[in-house]
């Protein structure tokens, strides 16, 4: 057997909520499964969204769970990092690439209700919890007697705030409460067709140095190409729209029969305006296909919806 103080150490960064290191150490146990020459050492970074009390939304959220970790891998000390893709911002910093991304998860939204009670047994004035614009724009779309509650926290204190704050339900991504074996809270799923996900809900991306050509190699087994296709189509509608957590933006890619299906949405942070659309080609035509539908949103209307929402912000 090798001397384990031998084995490459290869450093990744990571959050240390119980999801972000749930991930981690999933990403750990099959990187050194497949390299037995590797050992990885998990290395805690505290990210400004992690310090902030405030909906993320406020203070320009996209990037805020990552930012830290960024600069770590740029500094050389991590080698790598793995992140819940609905986090990165739609451009990541030069000289880093996302070097894997790891057979996704649900992507669907989920909520959790008191009393196991469905969306449409929620009584007319009942509160329901998010810190997403993009959930509550679409909550309030669908159900506007709702009143949506601003809802900050990690997984786990989310969940307790259903009670602690006397909410009706809290609606949280599905992929999360499966990877930590508590989908059996789940009350109902919303299709995605309904509630639109996030970008990359579900997907874990795995970020390196580019020149890093010993990290990529070594978590390169860990790529899902249908995920990657999927994952890089609705990253490109997101740049071109240039959204961030101020605004409303939602899509999910899906692959059938060798062609890529793609659902985007826009909306008023109301809820009253709702601009959709949908796009299909083939697979190697993935990010082309989000920047076409993002054109065709904004040709729609997207485009005033996002000026009003930044000239706001």
């Amino acid at each position: 057997m090798k001397d384990r103080s031998r084995k490459i150490e290869l450093r990744l960064g990571t959050r240390a909520s119980l999801l972000a290191l749930q991930q981690a150490h999933w990403v750990k146990e099959r990187v050194e499964m497949l390299n037995p020459d590797i050992t990885i050492t998990l290395v805690h970074i505290k990210t400004t969204g992690d310090k902030l009390d405030i909906p993320l939304f406020r203070v320009g959220g996209k990037g805020l769970f990552v930012k830290e970790i960024e600069e770590a891998l740029i500094r050389k000390e991590v080698d790598l990092a793995v992140h819940s893709a609905k986090d990165l911002p739609a451009v990541i910093p030069d000289g880093l690439t996302l070097a894997a991304f790891p057979e996704r998860e649900d992507p669907r939204d989920a909520l959790v209700s008191q009393g196991g009670k469905r969306f449409g047994q929620i009584p007319p004035g009942g509160k329901i919890g998010t810190g997403s614009l993009r959930r509550k724009a679409q909550l309030l779309n669908l159900r506007p007697d709702l009143e949506v509650v601003p809802l900050r926290g990690n997984l786990d204190t989310r969940l307790k705030k259903l009670a602690a704050m006397n909410l009706d339900a809290v609606i949280l991504a599905a992929a999360g409460l499966n990877r930590m074996d508590w989908g059996e809270r789940v009350s109902e799923f919303f299709d995605p067709e309904t509630m639109v996900p996030a970008i990359g809900q579900g997907a874990l991306a795995i970020e390196t140095r580019e020149e890093d050509e010993r990290t990529r190699r070594a978590v390169a087994a860990l790529n899902h190409p249908p995920t990657r296709i999927s994952v890089l189509a609705e990253r490109a509608f997101l740049q071109r729209l240039e959204g961030g957590c101020q605004v409303p933006v939602a899509g999910l890619a899906r692959i059938s029969s060798e062609r890529l299906f793609l659902a985007g949405l826009v909306a008023g942070v109301d809820g009253r305006r709702v601009v959709k659309g949908r796009v299909e080609g083939p697979l190697e035509q993935n990010t082309e296909l989000g920047v076409r539908l993002a054109e065709e949103l904004l040709g729609r209307g997207a485009d005033e919806i996002l000026r009003e929402v930044y000239k706001k912000g």
